[in-house]
């Protein structure tokens, strides 16, 4: 069961990576219309549409991916506590 936890950990450290650099990417002129910037787009999207729809944008800044990232973060979290008393 602790070697599934790490594992689950693992693909959420990961995962928070993928959106990091996916949020980064958009800093640059057409580095989402890389092979790259295009598979991030795929895993990523689907996660931070729904943020996007209740996590207002305040001008030209959107606050939905750091609300996407403590989410996943916070998850991470639970499931350490949830697997630590066990």
């Amino acid at each position: 069961m602790t070697m599934l936890v790490g594992i689950l950990l693992t693909v959420i450290r990961f995962y928070s990576y993928a959106l990091v650099a996916y949020i980064l990417m958009s800093w640059f002129p057409n580095a989402r219309e890389t092979a790259i910037g295009q598979f991030l787009a795929r895993i990523s999207e689907p996660y931070l549409e729904p943020f996007r729809r209740f996590v207002p944008s305040f001008g030209m800044i959107d606050f939905s991916p750091i609300v996407a990232i403590l989410a996943l973060q916070f998850a991470g979290y639970g499931i350490r506590q949830i697997f630590s008393w066990i």
